[in-house]
């Protein structure tokens, strides 16, 4: 079957997060840091929700735009929650998870040869999904020193004529890095200029600490170019429900939701409802868990730096993304001799993209006892290993 198969997608490389976490489910006393989960259980309401759903017998498809009243809920919360204001019955379309969102977003923008703008280091699903869908991602490597935000001047030096979308996707997996209004702003004003589209991920919204998230399609100008993709995995602990939305302009969110509707149908209906109450109860729910991974944010940076390793403080997400330059050791190669001297997994940064290289990523979206346990091996890794 090889010569038969897509040379595209035999192509793309697989992902450096699922490698670890591969090796390490098959070792005994490991603990991970790498995977982007939270350590939650979805909120006993919202999965109450979800199981009365299907003793009511509600198991039908949907709407291929999802349930009208899911709809309208999420479009109530996107204004209470961030002044953002769209129309539920023409500007949403829900989705399996946010990464349905981006695909589908990326095959209805891309005609073949488009180049698409991709700040990194980023999420390992953009490129894979631009090249999938026909076009060219571009790498815009940034910078540590500017704690990982995009400048003006570092997309003007990689715009070409055949640039049309770029994708955003503050806060950031993996360095947890935000835009506030003043740094949005100034982008703002090159992507209008240059007539840019942007696929904007607000999946970690929800997940700022002192500061509260401003969406880029909020300034003059950027809501009729913006595509928000988001969902509710992250801030409401509902990772394997999949179910996600975009929101945008009526003319991109019919073309999204044709696709959708041939290559997908309708997103489950369960996972629907337990949504609804999600997005119409769950603030309480945000922040509570906001809180926790608040407290666990604070102890990861503090032991890094007592670790003698630079590390610059997030303030969105649940990551950690600190240098291990000190080590003289590649990310690979301290990744690798991490899990096998210590049982602990991080994810090195080149998995997000070249310019992650001397970086690790860790999740701080578990348990602060197993936290402590994993800095303590770390530590001892570390001054083992630092010249």
């Amino acid at each position: 079957m090889e010569d038969k198969l897509s040379r595209v997608a035999q192509g793309i490389p697989p992902s450096g997060i699922r490698k670890f976490f591969d090796i390490v489910t098959e070792m005994k006393d490991a603990i991970s840091l790498g995977v982007g989960e939270p350590d939650f259980d979805t909120p006993w309401h919202i999965r109450e929700e979800g199981i009365y759903s299907l003793e009511k017998g509600k198991t039908y498809y949907t709407s291929n735009s999802g349930l009208i009243e899911l709809r309208e809920e999420v479009c109530n919360y996107l204004d209470r929650r961030f002044d953002l204001k769209y129309n539920y019955k023409e500007e949403i379309l829900i989705t399996v998870g946010g990464s349905e969102g981006i695909d589908v977003a990326l095959r209805a923008l891309l005609n073949p040869g488009d180049e698409v703008l991709v700040p990194e280091p980023s999420f390992v699903c953009y490129k894979p999904m631009t090249t999938l869908a026909g076009g060219v991602p571009v790498p815009v490597p940034l910078q540590a020193k500017n704690e990982f935000r995009l400048t003006a001047e570092e997309i003007e030096a990689h715009v070409t004529d055949k640039t049309k979308a770029i994708i955003l996707a503050f806060p950031s997996n993996p360095t947890g890095a935000i835009m506030d209004k003043g740094n949005l702003e100034a982008i703002a004003e090159v992507i209008r200029k240059h007539d840019l589209v942007v696929i904007s991920d607000e999946i970690y919204a929800e997940l700022t600490y002192g500061v509260k998230h401003v969406s880029i399609a909020s300034l003059p100008g950027m809501r009729e170019r913006t595509i928000i993709i988001s969902g509710f995995s992250k801030a409401y602990a509902m990772t394997g429900w999949r179910i996600g939305y975009a929101v945008g302009p009526k003319a991109v969110i019919d073309l999204m939701t044709k696709i959708h509707q041939f290559a997908i149908m309708s997103v489950p209906t369960t996972s629907q409802y337990a949504a609804l109450e999600a997005a119409r109860n769950g603030d309480k729910d945000i922040q509570e868990m906001c809180g926790a991974y608040n407290q666990r944010r604070r102890f990861m940076v503090d032991s890094f730096r007592k670790m003698g390793l630079d590390c610059f403080e997030p303030l969105g997400a649940f990551y950690v993304f600190p240098s291990i330059q000190k080590t003289r050791m590649t990310s690979e190669e301290f990744a690798t001799k991490l899990l096998f001297e210590q049982k602990v997994a991080v994810v090195p940064g080149t998995a997000f993209g070249e310019c992650g290289e001397g970086f690790i990523r860790c999740s701080y979206a578990y348990s602060i006892e197993n936290l402590k346990i994993a800095v303590e091996r770390m530590g001892a890794f570390v001054k083992k290993h630092t010249p």
